[in-house]
């Protein structure tokens, strides 16, 4: 095997928000060309990692790199090159999906022609051409994160974000969302995304990083990390939330209850 690629490397990356550290000295590693995923439970920090490196929130410490480049020494020409689709996604609502393309590519400086010949493809592949001139905030969730997407994806970017791009989604949006995102990494591109959905995990990733507390608790190859457990198995192990679930809740069930 040769020489690892690394898409994105962070060694002692620490935020705190007052008194509680929400991210503890990450070194987290995702290499060229994979399907990675980040995953954890809710309050892992999953997404305050994704914001620092992605630039949009100063850490406190600790070294981001992506593809060789200091993410805060040169923020700029690092946002040029990286696609984000954040959690919580805020989009232009009252521009139609075909009009928040145009408008995207023209921050991104794309000549109109080059910028309205992708939007047209990126609609279709999305399964959005009959919704584009639609306003936006009439999208149902699954088309604002499919637009979300294409306006991610228009500018060609080496390495592509997504945090629980999948939530909220209906299973028709999902499989074209995971339909785009494997060619986009077959073609040596990079994607990282988040995720508490572990069967989504192991379906898609071949790479992982495991959250826990702020911390990064296991990471490497999805087969190493799973080992011959599920990746869920593995991950209730690796964050210790394996209880016996027959403490308390006695009154829980068919003999519980007034009669």
């Amino acid at each position: 095997m040769g020489l690892m690629v690394e898409a994105v490397r962070t060694q002692g990356l620490y935020k705190r928000f007052g008194q509680q550290v929400a991210v503890g000295g990450v070194d987290l590693i995702v290499p060229k060309g994979s399907f990675a995923g980040l995953v954890g439970p809710n309050g892992a920090g999953k997404t305050t990692t994704l914001s620092m490196i992605t630039g949009l929130l100063l850490p406190d410490g600790g070294l981001i790199e992506i593809n060789g480049h200091n993410v805060w020494a040169d923020p700029v020409s690092v946002k040029a090159h990286i696609g984000v689709l954040p959690e919580g996604l805020r989009l232009f609502e009252r521009l139609s999906g075909r009009e928040l393309l145009l408008y995207s590519g023209r921050l991104r400086g794309i000549p109109l022609e080059e910028t309205s010949r992708r939007a047209d493809e990126l609609l279709r592949v999305m399964d959005l051409v009959e919704s584009q001139d639609k306003l936006v905030i009439d999208y149902s969730t699954g088309m604002r994160k499919k637009i979300g997407l294409a306006s991610a994806l228009l500018h060609n970017p080496g390495v592509l974000f997504l945090d629980e791009p999948f939530e909220g989604v209906d299973p028709v949006s999902a499989n074209t969302l995971t339909d785009v995102l494997r060619r986009y990494t077959e073609s040596g591109s990079t994607v990282i995304f988040s995720s508490h959905v572990m069967d989504l995990v192991e379906r898609l990733c071949d790479w992982v990083s495991v959250m826990s507390r702020g911390h990064i608790v296991a990471q490497g190859p999805l087969a190493e990390v799973r080992g011959d457990q599920t990746l869920n198995e593995a991950f209730l192990d690796l964050v210790g939330a394996r209880g016996s679930g027959d403490e308390g809740l006695s009154w829980l069930g068919s003999s519980g209850g007034p009669r």
